[in-house]
């Protein structure tokens, strides 16, 4: 008998998340849109979809994400999940559901510095969405103008409000393109809908190209 012991490695297998968060994403930003643009009007309405679609999709997305060590869509997800966390509860505050005093002393204009502050964050997701995909890099570019356009609009500098429901709009409409992009070519295993090659303006690393590498060879 040995007494040499072993090891079982035992490697679970989670699926691409991605085509989940994005979905999130599209809903709750085709719903919130319409309220910019007018065609429809309060916020109770859009609660729901913050904070399940919004918050709570592209939260679970970004956690698989980091399961699968997927840094971009990991760090993405989870935040912006969390900032519709955020965006939803300020509306609850509005609509008095936390009561009276939380209701009287809201600040749009600190709302507005949660702004600048997601915008800070997303220029810099935007230099990194360049090197994944065409979709993702517009999506992140409009997302970019939205920030700017939120801020500006609750800093009361400028009445910004169609600038950021139209690029809000846009933003859904290329996100349930890349959802459904991502989940016919995962499913069918080849490219159904294209969603554009990298744009190749910054080298990566030797680190991250190597995980690359690695991705593939255990993709095939």
């Amino acid at each position: 008998m040995s007494n040499e012991a072993k090891s079982i490695e035992t490697k679970i297998t989670v699926a691409d998340p991605t085509a989940l968060g994005v979905f999130g994403l599209a809903m709750v930003t085709l719903v919130a849109s319409s309220q910019k643009l007018g065609w429809t009007t309060g916020v109770s309405g859009i609660f729901p979809w913050a904070i399940f679609l919004g918050a709570l999709a592209q939260f679970i997305a970004g956690m698989y994400d980091f399961k699968k060590n997927n840094y971009f869509g990991a760090t993405v997800l989870t935040s912006y999940g969390l900032f519709w966390f955020g965006v939803a509860t300020s509306w609850a505050i509005t609509l008095g559901w936390m009561g009276p005093e939380f209701k009287a002393s809201f600040s749009g204009v600190q709302l507005g510095w949660a702004f600048l502050g997601y915008g800070i964050f997303s220029f810099f997701i935007m230099i990194a969405s360049f090197e994944t995909n065409k979709v993702f890099a517009a999506i992140l570019v409009l997302i970019n103008v939205l920030f700017a356009s939120l801020t500006l609009t609750a800093f009361q500098l400028v009445d910004l409000h169609l600038v950021a429901g139209w690029s809000e709009f846009a933003i859904s409409m290329l996100g349930f393109y890349g959802c459904g992009a991502i989940f016919l070519n995962t499913f069918f295993g080849r490219v159904v809908l294209p969603i554009g090659a990298p744009l190749g303006l910054i080298r990566k690393g030797p680190a991250i190209t190597e995980a690359a590498r690695q991705k593939t060879r255990q993709a095939s």
